[in-house]
């Protein structure tokens, strides 16, 4: 499928997680070639190459986090470029390139399937391609009611063709979670207007809770009724779907209360809830905001930054640990201490491999923002909680920030691609491209035991 060319057959030797990362740095070089020709910009805007590959590599991993002003930069060619390059990233690479060649008619193989199956974080080898046909038919219903909601409701605020301009981006910014805005400030000109929020709220969701779930939600709701009995939701739906719209309510409350006396104070109870619960909502992964967080107190950046370490939900277009990473190692944890064989959720058994993946992952992220901290704390005169800030909504794909992105260096803005980068392919991606293929051999040591604590 992808390998007629003479130079794409040199990389079938490698390993599909290998092949994953290639395809998405190749994506990345489309990203910052199109995002550099000149009608993407408007009249007498030149923008440093950095800038165009930070932006680039933003919209691909769709995060959010840009140096420059998307609506004062970027010319009407450049949105809908911009707007590509985030439908490419939150559908996945291998999910367009399948899409096409299932347009074009074209036979998928077994190599191709393998690397779907990767690319969507997905455990079976078989439904690869019904799959990627659900996906994109589930993603265009939700877009389309998006935009035509969005569109037209824009009406009362913009003339007729910039109304549907806001309804198209803003509805691809939604629910890729890319975080990225025409308004030249986010949502905060509609801080008042709860509809426009709560149809962003509900984007970014769809975006963020993961296609499996979106897909199993629609084959129930589309069953026939004396069908629907019969049906059964996975494990992975039931724990991804509780953990995050627990983290949604628990953080809500919660970055309500940590600013009840300072930004909520004052404020209407409904003002406050629905700031606090948008707050929640895009820290999934969205990025987009109804207000300055900047005033917010530091205490609620440092806990919204442990709600963007967390992220979004597995195959889905968030980064972050993901949820059900988040889960399994706190029932872990409290499985552990009640003095717990094995973990047990909604009547069935974990698998083993499956939580050593997950201490993995949790293990693994928290040396990456340790040390793109430590790094770019080294060279910038900015405080630890705004660094933090800015990391964790890099690795999470967020796109939030407290205004430092644009006075970053160089070198921290290359430390950051590196981290929304590993965001978006995942954890487990990046660390099995290193993973040593040979056999081991059929021998096995004396175990011993090592005090611990």
């Amino acid at each position: 499928m992808f390998f007629g060319h003479p130079v794409l057959r040199k990389i079938r030797t490698l390993s599909a997680f290998q092949m994953i990362i290639v395809f998405y740095m190749f994506a990345v070089v489309v990203s910052t070639a199109l995002l550099s020709l000149p009608i993407a910009y408007q009249e007498g805007v030149e923008v440093p190459f950095i800038d165009v590959l930070f932006t680039a590599v933003s919209a691909i991993s769709v995060t959010g986090l840009t140096t420059v002003s998307t609506v004062d930069t970027f010319s009407t060619a450049g949105i809908f470029i911009l707007a590509f390059v985030l439908q490419l990233g939150a559908v996945g690479v291998m999910a367009m390139g399948t899409f096409i060649w299932l347009i074009l008619g074209k036979k998928i193989g077994l190599k191709e399937r393998r690397l779907i199956m990767t690319d969507q974080n997905q455990t079976r080898f078989s439904g690869m391609v019904m799959l990627i046909k659900q996906l994109f038919i589930v993603l265009g219903i939700i877009e389309c009611a998006g935009f035509l909601i969005l569109g037209t409701y824009y009406l009362q605020y913009f003339p007729p063709s910039d109304a549907y301009l806001h309804g198209f981006f803003g509805t691809i910014s939604a629910i890729s979670n890319g975080g990225f805005d025409i308004t030249g400030s986010s949502l905060m000109p509609f801080k008042d207007d709860y509809f426009v929020q709560f149809v962003n709220m509900l984007l970014i969701i769809f975006g963020a809770i993961g296609f499996p779930v979106l897909i199993e939600v629609k084959d129930y709701l589309f069953a026939k009724k004396d069908e629907r009995k019969f049906i059964r939701f996975s494990l992975f739906t039931k724990l991804t779907t509780a953990t995050f719209f627990i983290l949604i309510v628990v953080g809500g409350i919660i970055i309500y209360l940590l600013d009840m006396k300072h930004f909520f104070a004052g404020r209407s109870w409904h003002e406050s809830f629905f700031y606090a619960l948008f707050q929640s909502i895009t820290t999934r992964s969205a990025g987009l905001s109804t207000m300055d967080v900047s005033l917010l107190t530091e205490q609620n950046h440092l806990f919204m930054s442990f709600l963007m370490f967390i992220g979004a939900s597995p195959s889905s277009t968030g980064g972050g640990i993901r949820t059900t990473t988040f889960a399994l190692v706190v029932i872990f944890i409290i499985t552990y201490v009640r003095s717990g064989q094995s973990i047990k959720l909604f009547k069935r058994e974990v698998y083993q491999e499956d939580l050593l993946k997950a201490v993995t992952v949790l293990l693994v992220a928290l040396v990456f923002v340790f040390v793109s901290l430590m790094s770019i704390s080294i060279v910038e005169p900015f405080s630890i909680i705004e660094i933090l800030f800015e990391v964790t909504s890099a690795f999470g794909t967020v796109g939030l920030s407290l205004g430092i992105t644009s006075d970053l260096t160089s070198y921290s803005k290359v430390v950051l691609m590196i981290l929304m980068f590993i965001g978006r392919i995942g954890i487990i991606t990046f660390l099995f491209t290193f993973k040593n293929h040979k056999k081991q051999g059929n021998y096995r040591y004396p175990k011993e035991k090592i005090i611990i604590g």
